[in-house]
């Protein structure tokens, strides 16, 4: 774009009649200093750590000298809201209103990450630090509590038939509600109508179901009706019940966010709806959908009230999840921590952790299976691609060689018009010149 110099003529002032013209400055290759914007300034360094230390220099006065204030978690709170208003007092020297806004916005932000991370690692360290007496025993995880009483050392006895259980309950859950819950996402995005509304409102409404009520549901129509008795199978009905809605919800909505650009050009080449679905649609979300079993998946393994009701408690291991009771880890905890018992306290608490762990473990699984998100290649797929693109290179060079020297030997022009019967023959072998005036055959 062009730039008006102040050499150039001014609107009225040039000869009657002649257009302003504009010049482009000369570059003589100096480059003014450039912005960091990756590095706060000193300015803004020195607002945030003074007012934190203001702040807790003011409370610690307060709690300590001037009032009869005392507690740790007042002295936090009074300490956090002194930061924030010593940081918008000295936010305001040297910034406007709707920069002091936006950094309190900013600082508050921040605190809600810091507070809810802390509460996490808070739960983890406490309850591997309360079960290490446990964790550190390795009968825990390989023996069962069949020959282990209350009074029984920590060398004694462990959860192996919890975690079991628990796998073999998640595991059945999981089969039942990934494809009952993908395939109702996908109805409810791809078909739609009034029905869709009515199954979106109901799914909607079972989020909030209580536990209780779940287990109690599968309890009067299956243990009581039908099986008889409390097993495996009717504890992960029970886990289901709590698990499906949660996965319809998210993976509707993680579908709702595939372009609608990705299925115009699926139909347009032909692609019945269905098809598009199998190939366009799921493999554009398959992250998100990895995400939404993971919530599910956390939602059901954490479950205490369906399990009690439905699976019933033991020590001893059992396999068949139609037959017998079966118990999972939270069940287990809750078997553990209601005993007086240091030993059995300090084996719910160290229950909680492989509980904890095992979670854990299944989400990194999961983030692997779901792989990247679409249009994001590992480095394998990027070295196979640039492998695959040099191979066409070479095939399409040798491919213009061959249909060059074939043109050469039968004469026929060259340039772009000698592609036009090599294209429509298919093999150089057939291309023959065009008849002329000189040459009617």
């Amino acid at each position: 774009m062009a730039i008006l110099t102040p050499e150039a003529p001014l609107a009225g002032e040039g000869a009657p009649g002649e257009p302003i013209r504009t010049t482009i400055p000369l570059r003589d290759g100096h480059v003014g200093e450039r912005r960091d914007l990756r590095t706060v300034p000193f300015g803004d360094r020195f607002d945030l750590l003074g007012s934190a230390a203001a702040a807790l220099a003011v409370s610690t006065l307060l709690f300590g000298w001037l009032t009869p204030m005392t507690g740790v978690i007042g002295w936090v709170v009074l300490s956090f809201v002194g930061f924030l208003g010593i940081y918008a007092v000295m936010s305001s020297l040297r910034a406007d209103r709707l920069a002091v806004r936006e950094r309190i916005v900013t600082a508050l932000f921040y605190s809600a990450g810091v507070i809810l991370l802390g509460a996490l690692l808070f739960v983890l360290f406490f309850t591997l630090i309360r079960g290490s007496a446990a964790l550190m025993n390795g009968n825990f995880f390989v023996e069962t509590m069949t020959t282990a009483g209350p009074l029984d050392p920590l060398t004694t006895g462990g959860i192996a038939h919890a975690i079991v259980g628990t796998l073999i309950q998640i595991g059945i859950a999981l089969s039942i509600t990934i494809p009952l819950g993908v395939m109702t996402a996908v109805f409810l995005n791809e078909i739609g109508g009034p029905f869709a509304r009515f199954v979106r409102t109901v799914s909607d409404a079972m989020t909030a179901l209580p536990s209780i009520v779940a287990g109690l549901f599968v309890y009067a129509a299956v243990v009581t009706l039908i099986t008889h008795d409390r097993s495996g199978f009717a504890a992960s009905l029970a886990i289901s019940v709590m698990m499906l809605p949660i996965i319809i919800r998210a993976s509707d909505v993680v579908l709702r966010l595939v372009p609608n650009n990705l299925r115009e050009a699926s139909y347009a080449l032909g692609s019945s709806r269905w098809r598009t679905v199998w190939n366009v649609v799921l493999p554009t979300s398959r992250s998100g959908l990895v995400t939404a079993v993971i919530l599910g998946t956390a939602r059901g393994i954490g479950e205490t009230s369906p399990v009690l009701l439905t699976s019933g408690v033991t020590a001893q291991m059992n396999l068949n999840p139609f037959s017998g009771p079966m118990i999972s880890l939270p069940l287990q905890v809750f078997d553990f921590v209601k005993s007086p018992e240091p030993n059995m306290i300090a084996r719910g608490f160290g229950a909680a952790a492989t509980l904890v762990l095992l979670v854990l473990t299944l989400f990194i699984v999961a983030r692997l299976i779901g792989g990247r998100g679409p249009g994001q290649l590992s480095d394998r797929q990027r070295r196979a691609a640039a492998a695959a693109s040099a191979r066409d290179v070479r095939r399409m060079s040798t491919d213009t060689a061959t249909h060059s020297r074939a043109v050469r030997r039968l004469g026929a022009p060259s340039g772009p018009a000698s592609f036009l019967p090599f294209l429509r023959t298919g093999s150089a072998r057939t291309l023959r010149p065009r008849p002329s005036e000189e040459n009617p055959s």
